[in-house]
């Protein structure tokens, strides 16, 4: 699980409550926002934005190598789209959810919170049997058994009912399928982390620190079936979740004096080309000789299970780096262009279940046609084509029982006459 290739300080519930309560209640988030909470009533779309880039990176990285790989940032530096996912999770949830808890109470919020871990879970459950049926069909029909092995459910077609009672227990998960139980595990603990938010934030963002100092002095892990343990430490990888919640809450503000330093900045700068420079070493075996061993000695194995804090560092680098350059009044966000993008980032449970069935899908069709570098560039364009589709139908979707519902408010209507239940 450990390969090479692949703390800061906020502000109480109180102070951000009436930022909270000027947000929309489906606000998003991303690491473009850790400058200051979205105000107004128009929606964050830097949130959107580079969620939907996570969503389409991962994608891009379950596929096996082809030329667009080389656009992922995975290959560039320590972290990849994972970190952008889980800190924008984090975000997301604290403003919703936030809200929520300010507005209507903890038990009111934890409710909530609950409904929404079972949506994911369901999700979790529908997207793992699909996922199985497609391999095992696939793996039948084409007389091709290193399918199952090579995605991890051979021990299903062995113990069938162990296998699901282990899935359903979030312990057994083929390859590609681990990010959805980690965000499950982690909006689980949430109304916890938003009552000691509404405490004191900082402490609890102290807390969580402490948590992922433990887990690496400890090794704490939660264990996989049958042997092994979880892709993604939720002890460790709840630092970026929490550290998102603390953003969003006011600590992106509290930051803002130490993100806009020119000081700051060229740290970042200099981290992200010194994380560059060790990457290509990776790539590029005849530079090895440039590395000081004790820094190669200190530096790896650099831990994506346990999120590396090599790997946290190069994310709020970034972070910090896109802030800066990306304001939100940026004219590029209404841009036509990028409306793939935010439409993908505003539907991201439906299309990150999409995006682990093409990749599979992607994986087959390049292993069963040799059809080179073209043929690779196609099935990744193709894939990135099908989920804005998705997105695209889904938005418009949405927007239609939305307009329906409102007429029929409007009419004096009831929800069996708007399509409710």
């Amino acid at each position: 699980m450990t390969t090479i290739a692949d703390r800061i300080a906020g502000r109480p519930f109180a102070e951000a409550a009436d930022a909270i309560a000027r947000e929309p209640v489906a606000a998003p988030a991303v690491a473009a926002t850790a400058v200051s909470p979205p105000a107004g009533s128009e929606r964050e779309l830097r949130l959107d934005l580079f969620r939907g880039l996570a969503l389409w990176l991962i994608f891009i990285d379950h596929l096996p190598p082809n030329f667009l790989t080389w656009f992922t940032i995975r290959n560039y530096g320590f972290s990849d789209a994972t970190e952008i996912f889980i800190f924008i999770s984090g975000y997301t949830a604290a403003f919703v959810y936030g809200r929520a808890m300010l507005d209507s109470g903890v038990v009111v919020a934890t409710a909530r919170i609950l409904r929404r871990v079972w949506q994911i879970y369901v999700a979790h459950v529908f997207l793992f049997t699909i996922f199985l049926a497609e391999i095992s069909y696939v793996a039948t029909s084409f007389e091709n058994p290193l399918y199952t092995e090579e995605m991890g459910i051979m021990d299903f077609l062995k113990q069938p009912d162990v296998i699901i009672v282990q899935a359903l227990l979030l312990r057994f998960r083929p390859v590609n399928m681990d990010v959805l139980p980690l965000y499950i595990v982690l909006m689980l603990f949430l109304p916890g982390i938003l009552w000691l938010m509404k405490w004191r934030a900082d402490v609890t963002l102290g807390l969580s620190v402490l948590l992922y100092a433990l887990t690496w002095h400890y090794d704490w892990y939660l264990s996989a079936y049958p042997n092994g343990f979880w892709a993604f430490n939720p002890f460790a990888w709840q630092l970026l979740f929490v550290f998102g919640a603390w953003c969003a809450l006011g600590g992106a503000r509290r930051m803002s004096r130490i993100l806009s330093s020119p000081i700051t900045l060229w740290i970042c700068f200099v981290y992200l080309f010194a994380a560059f420079c060790v990457t290509l070493t990776w790539y590029y075996p005849q530079l090895n000789h440039l590395m000081p061993r004790r820094l190669e000695q200190w530096m790896y194995p650099i831990n994506k299970t346990d999120l590396d804090v090599l790997r946290f560092a190069h994310f709020l680098a970034l972070a910090a780096i896109t802030v800066r350059f990306l304001p939100k009044d940026w004219p590029g966000l209404k841009s036509r262009w990028l409306r793939p993008l935010i439409l993908c980032g505003q539907h991201s449970l439906e299309i990150f279940c999409l995006g682990v069935f093409l990749a599979f899908a992607g994986h087959f069709v390049l292993a069963e046609i040799a059809g080179g570098a073209r043929l690779h560039f196609i099935i990744s364009i193709s894939g990135i084509l099908i989920m804005c589709g998705m997105a695209w139908v889904i938005s418009w979707y949405k927007h239609v029982a939305d307009k329906s519902a409102s007429r029929a408010k409007g009419t004096g209507g009831n929800a069996d006459m708007a399509g409710g239940g």
